[in-house]
């Protein structure tokens, strides 16, 4: 490949019942990875509010920005102690929590279209990389019907629109105590730590997987 891949690594903010969000520190620590495998690799991050109104207009202009060919996105499941690796979206939102700007849906649909949306047959591929590392990670067909699932399901549109975009995964990680350790009381015993080790898993995975298709695609 003659052109450098790029890769879009995304988190989101703090929320009504999560004042503080985990996926900011995993994506700030992945961004700042260097390996050899990494060397020929463009690497973005982004940071999202909780908000529709957020996904709605900044996912495009960060498409049209950086144009990544593959799309890794983090999200909190502060109530699952495991890793979960989303394999699908679903055309469902919440009426009865609003977002971060007080926005409540007023259908429970995203939009026109199926009931659900898949990533495709690479998300059991960053599973496996997942679960290498020893960590607790299983395949998830919920993403629930918040922000996480309202991104995977603008996500996995993008990537069978945009000239770019041919690859999309959502990670929901559980929650962590501030300093990064598992949470005492709480559900989760996975450590700041572990989550970037298999984050860092399932980014070699999704390079080698972004690597293939785009060259499928050049032939």
């Amino acid at each position: 490949m003659s052109e450098r891949l790029r890769i879009l690594i995304t988190g989101f903010g703090p929320f009504p019942g999560a004042p503080w969000n985990p996926t900011q520190q995993l994506v700030a620590r992945l961004t700042k990875l260097r390996r050899p495998a990494f060397s020929d690799i463009d690497f973005s991050s982004h940071i999202f509010t909780v908000t529709y109104k957020a996904v709605d207009s900044e996912l495009p202009q960060l498409l049209a920005k950086h144009r990544p060919q593959a799309l890794l996105m983090f999200g909190l499941a502060s109530r699952t102690a495991h890793v979960r690796v989303e394999t699908r979206a679903r055309n469902a939102v919440t009426m009865l929590w609003p977002d971060a700007a007080q926005t409540r849906s007023r259908t429970g649909l995203i939009g026109f279209g199926p009931d659900a949306a898949m990533f495709g047959p690479h998300t059991a591929k960053l599973l496996h990389a997942a679960r290498a590392t020893n960590i607790d990670a299983r395949a998830s067909r919920d993403a629930g019907a918040y922000l996480c699932n309202y991104l995977s399901w603008r996500a996995i549109e993008a990537a069978g629109t945009d000239n770019d975009l041919q690859l999309a995964a959502f990670v929901h990680i559980p929650l962590l105590a501030r300093g990064g350790a598992a949470m005492r009381k709480g559900t989760s015993r996975i450590t700041l730590e572990e989550l970037v080790d298999a984050g860092e898993a399932m980014l070699l995975e999704m390079v080698k997987q972004a690597r293939r298709t785009v060259r499928e695609d050049a032939k």
